[in-house]
């Protein structure tokens, strides 16, 4: 099955872009609910985070440090956004797992649909690109995106420059997707996604 990457800075609006192709039928994965699910359910994965980032990493459901309760983002976000060194650790662990997951869906949806898409932010940042055929970009200027993410999640400006800095330039990461998406509030996605779908289907060795 043709496998398509949909990747963008933060704030880029590439959830809403995925809802439209889910929309159209074409299955999406998402990376960060993905690196959630194995880091809440692969043992040998919430030891290793354990180790490294410590007890609080997960807690029960008062909030106490529990190796057997759920993940604590909050505590884990505040480990390594401010800090390069511990989140290039904290995605060494993850991201293998969360790719093997995101290859083992795409493979159970052989032969059923033209393409499956793979939503992350990071797909050039780590070993993701090797494993897809096509990769959309969906852009929109730094200033836009700074306000979304500040709006979305209730975070001030300084934090989400920060988060900013943890991924690849924007302006490089567009010039690296065979196909970008507009998403500025002042071009309509919708004719975009849906020429970019048509142009996917044509490509797709796995058309219907």
């Amino acid at each position: 099955m043709f496998r398509v990457g949909l990747t963008g800075g933060i704030g880029s609006g590439k959830s809403t872009i995925a809802a439209i192709f889910e929309v159209l039928d074409i299955p999406v994965s998402y990376a960060d609910r993905e690196a959630r699910k194995v880091m809440n359910e692969d043992p040998e994965l919430r030891a290793t985070i354990i180790e490294h980032f410590g007890a609080q990493s997960y807690i029960d459901g008062e909030g106490h440090p529990n190796p057997d309760g759920q993940l604590n983002r909050k505590y884990i976000a505040g480990q390594v956004f401010t800090d390069p060194a511990r989140l290039e650790l904290l995605n060494s662990l993850v991201h293998p797992a969360t790719i093997r997951e995101g290859r083992k869906w795409m493979h159970a949806l052989e032969g059923r649909y033209p393409y499956a898409i793979r939503e992350a932010a990071i797909i050039f940042e780590t070993s993701s690109a090797a494993h897809l055929d096509f990769i959309i970009g969906v852009y929109a200027p730094e200033t836009l995106r700074i306000h979304r993410t500040m709006q979305r999640d209730h975070i001030s400006r300084d934090e989400v420059l920060q988060r900013m800095k943890n991924q690849i330039d924007e302006e490089i990461k567009m010039r690296l997707c065979d196909a970008v998406i507009v998403n500025d509030d002042q071009h309509a996605v919708l004719p975009q996604v849906l020429q970019l779908h048509q142009k996917l289907i044509s490509i797709s060795p796995a058309r219907p």
